[in-house]
């Protein structure tokens, strides 16, 4: 419930805006982070697609002086010289030095116009040696067959080996990349001695090192033995301070490897020439992207620029929608408050105008509701407080005019007079000429004619007094609310007494309310039945409980009857109502 309760807000514009917020923030992060992955993918495939263009052209390059080796190894296995002078018995004749003269100047010529070969030298199996240079600059034969280009050549007919410090001439030692192959002799199962070619390795040292990938980027040239045959860190790579995944370079096909690096990826793209050398540019995925930090702050300072405007339009949005939504709500206060003379001034066309208009037809239906009702209960009030005002104890009428007839048979004429004129005068002010208030000094007057009545019926059973401030006597009360109370003293409180009892009537002004107290010195009553005083109960009858109910039916819940009483000490009722003053003409 609590889960459900944290995305409830009081306010429908807080609610709007949230989720509007919510969404357009979801959304942002979500195209920004696919613009810079998309970029960022864009730029590392456009990076790697140009290394491998890179490694292509020199794999090309590298090939097409591999074959014009080939080309010179070819068309010098194809020279009739060199054969004749590799299968002479005696390559030291006068014909054979002749031969090596022609052979030498021809092979010097080949070296001279070409920057890419660095040496040709043939070593024949009958102890003959020709180069492009004169016989005194190179090593012995022996020396010279002992060296790998020879016996690799001997074994496999041809040989492309590493980059390698050659020891051919005496007093040198270039870097060179040799070619060696075997000739044979016409039979083709005779070999007549061993053809090397140098490449400058310099070539393939200025092609390579003026490869940039970035700033830690780089290309090397590996062969199908695992030997490097370029790297721009060749001597790190011999001090075993720095090494490359030969192994996995071996293994791998043409195209793309990763690979991690102290923590960083690398890319490594494979190309193998057609002789079996495997070229590897290396690239760094973090520094592809050169702008990587720019395309990072650039994608979140638009992104803050567009959630900044979208959250700006959903604030302005939220609260357009749900401004005629407060102004209902404002409306609806008002009418709780009690004022139903309010409308909703909200004209739009759409769901909350509608419900504006409906608003404003219920506000004017309970209007007139409330006025009927107001009417209805008027013309109720006014009904029961007149029957209640009629509902005088006929018992009272009828032992009255039998004391009267009492009075007259035993010659009391001047008693029955009294009685008489006193009960004329409340039976009067009983009828009345329909007004429903009387001021309080003719509602005295009503009830000491009252007690005139019952003190005569009840001779020496009780006395009386009436106390009452002379600023009460201008005020309104209600016509009747007293005799019913002197009544019930006199019939539930005196009557049974041995002893004459004694009512005592007061009245005063507390604060603006009239407070009217009626004691009796008689019976009294328990709790249980003083609680069932304010009911229409058939023991205490119905006065009690008419004044009561026609009290607050006239001023209000506020006022009505109060009784305090103890069994054998009397019971005294307080009546309170709203004191206001009343002009009243002489009846």
């Amino acid at each position: 419930m609590n889960k459900r309760r944290f995305f409830r807000f009081k306010s429908i514009h807080t609610s709007i805006a949230v989720a509007f917020s919510c969404l357009i923030i979801g959304t942002t992060l979500i195209l920004s982070y696919n613009t810079y992955r998309q970029s960022s993918d864009s730029v590392t495939e456009n990076s790697v697609q140009y290394t491998n263009e890179l490694i292509n052209q020199v794999g090309t390059t590298i090939e097409t002086y591999i074959d014009n080796m080939k080309s010179i190894s070819s068309l010098l296995y194809n020279n009739g010289q060199i054969r004749q002078y590799l299968t002479m018995a005696d390559p030291q004749s006068d014909v054979g030095l002749s031969l090596v003269n022609a052979i030498e100047s021809s092979l010097h010529v080949i070296v001279q116009s070409r920057n890419d070969i660095s040496a040709i030298l043939f070593i024949g199996s009958n102890g003959a040696v020709i180069s492009d240079r004169e016989q005194g600059a190179l090593k012995s034969y022996p020396e010279l067959i002992a060296q790998d280009w020879y016996t690799k050549a001997k074994n496999d007919a041809i040989y492309i080996s590493s980059s390698e410090v050659e020891h051919v001439y005496r007093n040198e030692y270039p870097w060179v990349i040799s070619m060696s192959q075997q000739f044979r002799g016409n039979d083709r199962l005779d070999k007549t001695g061993v053809l090397l070619i140098d490449l400058n390795y310099t070539i393939i040292n200025d092609l390579c090192s003026h490869i940039r990938l970035g700033k830690r980027g780089y290309v090397f040239i590996v062969n199908s033995e695992g030997d490097l045959v370029y790297h721009p860190q060749q001597q790190i790579i011999h001090t075993n301070l720095k090494s490359e995944p030969i192994e996995a370079i071996l293994a791998s096909e043409d195209g793309q490897l990763s690979l991690k690096e102290n923590q960083h990826e690398k890319i490594l793209s494979i190309r193998t020439t057609n002789f079996g050398w495997k070229i590897v540019g290396v690239t760094y995925p973090e520094e592809l992207v050169a702008n990587k930090k720019k395309m990072q702050l650039s994608t979140v300072l638009w992104g803050s620029i567009c959630l900044i405007i979208a959250l700006g339009i959903s604030i302005v949005l939220s609260f357009t929608l749900s401004r005629p939504i407060k102004k209902l709500e404002a409306n609806m206060k008002q009418v709780e408050q009690g004022n139903f003379d309010i409308r909703a001034d909200i004209t739009q066309a759409d769901e909350i105008g509608k419900l504006a208009r409906t608003f404003n037809v219920m506000i004017i239906k309970i209007k007139d509701l409330m006025k009927q009702i107001v009417h209805e209960e008027a013309l109720l009030r006014t009904s029961e407080i007149k029957a209640l005002q009629s509902q005088i104890n006929p018992h009272f009428l009828y032992n009255t005019l039998e004391s009267i007839i009492w009075m007259a048979e035993t010659n009391k004429m001047r008693e029955v007079v009294k009685m008489t004129m006193a009960l004329s005068k409340m039976l009067r002010y009983s009828i009345g000429k329909g007004e429903q208030e009387v001021s309080v000094s003719m509602e005295m007057e009503h009830l000491a004619n009252y007690l005139t009545v019952q003190s005569m019926r009840y001779t020496n059973k009780f006395k009386y007094e009436i106390e009452v401030e002379p600023e009460l006597r201008g005020c309104r009360i209600l016509r009747i609310v007293l005799q019913p109370l002197v009544e019930n003293a006199i019939y539930h409180g005196i009557r049974r007494m041995e002893e004459q009892g004694h009512i005592r009537i007061q009245g005063r002004l507390v604060e603006g309310v009239i407070q009217i107290t009626v004691s009796d010195n008689g019976l009294g009553m328990d709790k249980a039945k003083l609680q069932g005083l304010l009911g229409p109960s058939v023991d205490q009858g119905l006065g009690v409980w008419n004044v009561h109910h026609r009290i607050q039916l006239f001023y209000g819940t506020a006022y009505g009857l109060s009784f305090e009483s103890e069994p054998e000490e009397g019971t005294t009722v307080t009546l309170r109502i709203p004191c206001s003053e009343l002009e009243v003409k002489d009846a």
